[in-house]
């Protein structure tokens, strides 16, 4: 890693994060809500004047993190959820454009998984998967010490893949207690903490499905960390035993004994994941 001072950014859907990041240092962190039903234009502005908070001259490069798709070839950012109005974007030219340096772009979920890397749980992991468990299930894969995000960003959709009769994300994350049940998770999570039986039990239920997804993870990528982030991670002491249950019937004895499953205890890790889209590169270079 290097000590460049790299400008982070975490896009979402309702606000955006930025910072400044020198090697494990955070620096000089602003959080703005922004107007994401406006036009293309105006949410680019909006990302503009918080860069500009942050922007000096000892900055080296700019990494932003956004919930959609990008295609690394064609530096195009597609279908940003929550955000209508990007459906597809030239985000980097746009960027490097105005500030004239260096910009890396990448799905949230990946950026995650680069924070864990480098500055969390993940450091000095040979390969691991980053999984965010909020309203949808997103994946990061680390191979080889390396990012693998595929050509569109996209790789490691775990989520999105048939089961049951919807798909792995539909049980598999905060989504299921509205799914199934008809019920907010927040509101679970609060009765759950309270010893409720009922909200204890659909945790029950939701580790079950999120030990099957674990399991194609596994045959898929054959890990030996696997990092748990977003919202409902926050509930694991409740879905721990029956997610465990379910991975111990995998196939591969050996890759289960191996397998390590942690919960992220990185603050602001969007942040850190998107500026060490730098540090992945440069360390490519190497």
């Amino acid at each position: 890693m290097t000590n460049d001072s790299i400008i982070g950014i975490d896009l979402g859907g309702t606000n955006i994060r930025g910072a400044l990041v020198n090697n494990f240092n955070l620096e000089n962190l602003h959080s703005k809500r922004i107007n994401a039903q406006g036009s293309a234009e105006e949410v680019l502005a909006e990302l503009f004047s918080l860069i500009d908070l942050l922007y000096n001259d000892s900055v080296k490069a700019i990494g932003i993190g956004v919930p959609g798709l990008v295609n690394q070839e064609e530096h195009m950012v597609y279908d940003v959820m929550y955000i209508p109005s990007w459906k597809k974007i030239p985000l980097q030219k746009l960027v490097e454009d105005r500030y004239h340096v260096p910009v890396y772009i990448n799905n949230d979920s990946n950026c995650f998984t680069l924070g864990e890397y480098y500055f969390g749980k993940g450091k000095g992991a040979g390969s691991m998967v980053g999984l965010t468990i909020g309203t949808g299930l997103g994946c990061g894969l680390i191979f080889n010490k390396q990012l693998y995000e595929g050509r569109n960003g996209g790789a490691g959709e775990f989520g999105m893949i048939s089961y049951l009769d919807k798909t792995i994300e539909y049980y598999a994350s905060g989504q299921f207690f509205e799914n199934v049940y008809n019920i907010n998770g927040e509101t679970v999570f609060k009765k759950a903490v309270e010893g409720d039986k009922e909200s204890l039990s659909m945790y029950e239920e939701m580790g079950f499905h999120l030990g099957n997804a674990i399991q194609t993870i596994l045959y898929a990528t054959d890990t030996e960390l696997i990092i748990l982030g977003g919202s409902v991670s926050n509930a694991f002491t409740y879905f721990s035993n029956s997610m465990w249950n379910q991975i111990k019937a995998f196939g591969f004895q050996k890759a289960v004994a191996n397998l390590q499953i942690e919960v992220s205890e990185l603050e602001n890790a969007g942040v850190l994941g998107a500026a060490a889209l730098y540090f992945n590169d440069a360390d490519k270079a190497v």
